[in-house]
């Protein structure tokens, strides 16, 4: 029997637009990626090119199933050298849920941002969002409160709990998704 591939992170290839496009049919995740579906291929590549960044100041990785299809993204944006914060973000595809493979790319990009030197990673979540909020826990981001009316979608306001994870605190006992080494 042979050992299947494992997940891990890689960053976003504008060959992953079909795939992109495809998770954008859920109503959630069409939410999160600008309010609608993306129409067609094009329209998901030039969002990763242009949102889904991998260089000094966004690190956008793909989750990669191990197939080579992509599942999911987590992405450390808004990175400040200066204060040595950054923002964090995740969704992964409905079918791909459940698996604890949030858990693992987060800790995993929150391993890699603190290996840059950053110091302080916040996320935010709907607070009709449970599952995420169990993704940031599990992830060693603990709640610090509650923002009131943070998000918009279309015309819809979402209350968000605010979570953190500081470099000095203790690493939570989850195995981090492998990152896939990076073209110079």
């Amino acid at each position: 029997m042979t050992t299947p591939p494992a997940a891990h992170l890689r960053p976003w290839s504008p060959a992953d637009a079909p795939v992109l496009r495809a998770a954008s049919a859920d109503p959630e995740l069409a939410r999160q990626l600008g309010g609608s579906p993306f129409d067609d291929d094009a329209a998901a590549a030039a969002f990763i090119a242009s949102r889904y960044r991998h260089d000094d100041h966004a690190r956008n990785w793909a989750v990669d199933d191990g197939t080579g299809t992509v599942v999911g993204s987590v992405g450390v944006t808004s990175v400040e050298y200066g204060h040595g914060t950054a923002w964090i973000s995740y969704w992964l595809a409905p079918a791909a849920r459940g698996r604890g493979l949030a858990t693992r790319a987060l800790v995993s990009a929150a391993e890699d941002a603190f290996a840059l030197g950053l110091h302080r990673l916040e996320l935010g979540h709907r607070t009709n969002n449970p599952d995420s909020c169990g993704v940031a826990t599990r992830a060693g981001f603990a709640a610090e409160g509650i923002e009131r009316e943070r998000l918009r979608y279309g015309d819809e306001r979402f209350d968000v709990e605010t979570h953190a994870r500081l470099a000095t605190d203790p690493a939570p006992d989850v195995r981090p998704l492998p990152i896939a080494a990076t073209e110079s």
